[in-house]
């Protein structure tokens, strides 16, 4: 079994910043990427940051400038570094973590963490 345990959302001003992380654990034998979607109510599930484990990273065009992912290998841990938080990127942040296990390669998800940007 494998578990993503999600920490950092909460409320902030627009302009503001915040940090999420995310620890992988259980069973799983090799991680191929890690990185984080988000849904905002009403709206489909919404790619935001992904970093393989060969170190290359992607964005989203709406975070690229302002979103920055980063990995502790040795902890299995992703960050996700949000600056010049806006209303929009209000919603609920979900880890994903994209794992070799018995052989076969699947999608994890995290139960997902809220962030509300807000005057």
């Amino acid at each position: 079994q494998v578990q993503l345990k999600e920490s950092g959302g909460g409320l902030v001003q627009p302009g503001g910043s915040l940090r999420l992380s995310c620890v992988a654990s259980g069973s799983f034998d090799r991680i191929a990427a890690m990185g984080w979607y988000r849904q905002a109510p009403g709206k489909q599930r919404e790619f935001v940051a992904v970093q393989v484990s060969g170190g290359a990273t992607n964005y989203g065009d709406s975070v690229r400038e302002r979103f920055s992912i980063s990995r502790d290998y040795a902890e299995n841990t992703v960050y996700l570094q949000m600056n010049d938080l806006k209303p929009e990127d209000t919603a609920v942040y979900y880890c994903n973590l994209n794992a070799w296990r018995r052989r076969a390669r699947d999608d994890y998800w995290g139960q997902g963490i809220q962030v509300t940007v807000s005057a």
